[in-house]
C-alpha cells in the first residue's frame, strides 16, 4: 500500500462515519492516527455525545471484531480477561475468554470501576496479550481499545492511575455540539425510535484486516528527519520542567508522539514528517499525561492552555 492509498482509505473511513456521527471528523482524524500507529483512545464527554454510536460506526467501516464492556463499580478483572475453568468432563481446565479477546475493545464508562480493575488492561494495552494462569494469549495485532469515561466532575467516578493513562495514545473531549451540529442530529434521529445503529445510517465497510496492515506498514516507512525528533524531545521534556507541572510526558509519550506523526503525514498524503503534524496531535497526546502542580490548579490553569504555552515557546525546525 503507497502513501496515497492511505490517505484514500482514510477519507472512505471517514465519510462512512460521517453518515452515522455528525460533526466528528477530527475525532475520525485522530482514530485513524492511533489505529495506523497502533495506539489507544479515550474519549471523555458527557453522557448522550455518541461516543458509543462513533466506536461502533468506526469498527463497523473497518470490519473489527467489536466488544464492549460496560464498566461498573462491581466488575472484576475475570470479567474483563475471562478465566481458566474446570471441566469436569474432560477433567481438567479449559480457558474460558473474556470479551478483551476481540479486535477493537469499547471500554464504556472506564472510570466507573475501581483501579483494580482498570488494571486488567494494562497487559493488553501495552503487549496486545494476556497472561492467565502464567500461560500468554495473544491479542489480535489490529487489537484496540476505544475507552470513553464521564468528566470527573460527575458523581460516581474514579479517577484512572496515572499507569492506565499513559497506555492512552490519546485522550479526545468529546464536548457537546454546537446549535447547528444539535439541530442535524436531531433532524437525523429525531423521527426515529430505538438506539441509533451504524447500518440505520447506512454505514458500511470499507476495509479488511489486509488493509489495515497494510497501511500500518506504510506508515512505519514514513521519514522522521532528525530536527523533528529533536523538536519532539524537547517539547516532551519541556513538560516536565515547566514550574506549573507536576509531573510531565514520559519518553513512552515522546515515541507515541513520533508514531502518531508518521500517521499523521501519511493521511494527508506525505512520506515525511514536519512540525505541524507534531503541533496538530500535541494536545490530544498531552493532556492526560501532564498533572498540575496545586497552584497551577488553584489559578484555574488548563492542561490545554499549558500545552499551547509550550508549543509557542519552543521553535519549530523549519
Amino acid at each position: 500500500m503507497t502513501i496515497d492509498d492511505v490517505r484514500t482509505l482514510g477519507e472512505a473511513i471517514d465519510r462512512e462515519v460521517a453518515k452515522a456521527v455528525v460533526d466528528a471528523g477530527e475525532v475520525v482524524r485522530l482514530l485513524l492516527v492511533a489505529l495506523f500507529s497502533q495506539g489507544h483512545v479515550l474519549l471523555e464527554g458527557p453522557p448522550g455525545t455518541a461516543k458509543t454510536l462513533l466506536a461502533q460506526s468506526f469498527a463497523h467501516t473497518l470490519g473489527l471484531d467489536f466488544g464492549r464492556i460496560q464498566f461498573t463499580p462491581d466488575l472484576m478483572p475475570g470479567d474483563i480477561v475471562g478465566a481458566n475453568l474446570f471441566n469436569f468432563q474432560t477433567s481438567s481446565f479449559e480457558l474460558t475468554r473474556g470479551p478483551v479477546f476481540c479486535e477493537l475493545l469499547l471500554a464504556d464508562e472506564i472510570n466507573r470501576t475501581p483501579p483494580k480493575t482498570q488494571a486488567a488492561l494494562l497487559e493488553a494495552m501495552q503487549e496486545r496479550a494476556i497472561t492467565l494462569d502464567g500461560r500468554t494469549e495473544r491479542l489480535s495485532d489490529r487489537f484496540m481499545v476505544l475507552a470513553t469515561q464521564n468528566p470527573i466532575e460527575q458523581q460516581g467516578v474514579y479517577p484512572l492511575p496515572e499507569a492506565q493513562l499513559d497506555r492512552f495514545l490519546f485522550k479526545i473531549a468529546i464536548p457537546y455540539p454546537d446549535a447547528a451540529a444539535e439541530r442535524a442530529i436531531v433532524a437525523q434521529y429525531g423521527a426515529r425510535s430505538g438506539t441509533p445503529r451504524p447500518e440505520h445510517s447506512g454505514v458500511s465497510q470499507v476495509a479488511e484486516a489486509g488493509m489495515i496492515a497494510a497501511a500500518v506498514a506504510a506508515v512505519r516507512d514514513v521519514g522522521l528527519v532528525d530536527e523533528v525528533i529533536d523538536y519532539i524531545v524537547a517539547l516532551i521534556r519541556a513538560t516536565r520542567d515547566h514550574p506549573d507541572c507536576a509531573n510531565g510526558a514520559s519518553p513512552r509519550a515522546a515515541a507515541a508522539l513520533a508514531g502518531a506523526a508518521r500517521a499523521a503525514a501519511a493521511l494527508d498524503g506525505r512520506d515525511y514528517v514536519i512540525p505541524d503534524d507534531v503541533k496538530a496531535l500535541a494536545p490530544a497526546l498531552l493532556r492526560h499525561r501532564i498533572i498540575l502542580s496545586p497552584a497551577a490548579e488553584i489559578d484555574g490553569r488548563r492542561t490545554d492552555d499549558l500545552v499551547t504555552e509550550l508549543i509557542a515557546a519552543i521553535e519549530a525546525p523549519r
